[in-house]
């Protein structure tokens, strides 16, 4: 895929920031996007910890890493395990320079009306509250070292979220909280970013949108160029090149960016339309059908 550069005014005069050296913390890095990343940051020559709910997982992409790298089973979810990771990461490095949030999972298709309470909660938990989990214990480490944040958001936080509306709300409330992290470290000499995607083509996405039938009719209403999906290292390399000159913000792929920067229009105009559109209202008694 050809990477076109990033055009938003923000990044014109952004500050270098090089990681060989540094040591960064990623989310989720058993597979997918935080897999790749970590791949890509070790060859950029940074020590690498892996975090990951799945233990194994997390310690298998350290294995073929090398050396420099560590994996710790946690669920960013549970707060305590992600400040006595945060702990281990210090005791064995001396040190945390970089943090990624990064991990995050779907809900199953629900209305709000229809939606099982305990999926809005972990989705939340993981989406959210895992990101607060995974940010918060760092915090005075990234501020001592002047090192930078990430959390993921998605380009899911422009759109309207039925059917879907935890994974909308969770990433639009990260948005939120990178925002805050930015205007909050300045002040140190760190800084944060807020890294916002479209459709990467990783398991997650097959399951919701490939292999249900719901989902490939949502996959089908997104026009051009909203649907073109780019792979998991092409999203990584997008993470890695922002905190490369500390961004503010990436987006990837760049079809996304006229969405991002007029979505106070657009969505005036989007929701009604959505709000009066028979397919729409089919796809929701469809949805709302399963229950």
């Amino acid at each position: 895929m050809i990477r076109l550069p990033d055009l938003a005014p923000a990044n014109w005069f952004s500050p270098s920031y090089e990681v060989a050296g540094k040591v960064v913390l990623i989310t989720g890095a058993g597979q997918g996007i935080g897999r790749e990343l970590a791949e890509i940051l070790y060859h950029r020559g940074a020590q690498v910890v892996v975090v990951d709910i799945d233990a194994a997982a997390a310690r298998r992409a350290a294995d073929e890493l090398g050396l420099d790298t560590h994996s710790i089973g946690a669920d960013v979810a549970d707060r305590a395990q992600m400040s006595a990771a945060i702990q281990e990461v210090v005791r064995r490095f001396g040190r945390l320079d970089v943090v990624v949030a990064n991990a995050g999972v779907t809900p199953v298709p629900a209305t709000v009306r229809t939606m099982d309470p305990a999926d809005f909660d972990r989705v939340i938990g993981i989406n959210l509250t895992g990101v607060f989990n995974t940010v918060h214990p760092a915090l005075d480490h990234i501020v001592s070292a002047r090192g930078h944040v990430v959390v993921v958001s998605s380009c899911a936080a422009f759109a309207p979220g039925m059917g879907g509306s935890p994974y909308m709300v969770s990433k639009a409330a990260v948005e939120q909280l990178g925002r805050a992290l930015r205007v909050e470290l300045a002040a140190s000499g760190a800084s944060a970013g807020v890294a916002y995607f479209g459709i990467v083509d990783t398991a997650m996405t097959h399951d919701m949108l490939d292999t249900d039938e719901l989902g490939k009719e949502l996959d089908g209403m997104l026009p051009w160029p909203l649907n073109v999906r780019i792979t998991a290292e092409y999203a990584a390399r997008t993470i890695a090149d922002g905190i490369a000159r500390r961004a503010p913000r990436t987006i990837a792929p760049s079809g996304w960016e006229p969405y991002a920067l007029l979505r106070g229009a657009i969505n005036v105009v989007l929701d009604r339309k959505l709000a009066a559109d028979t397919t729409v209202h089919g796809l929701i008694r469809a949805i709302e059908q399963r229950r």
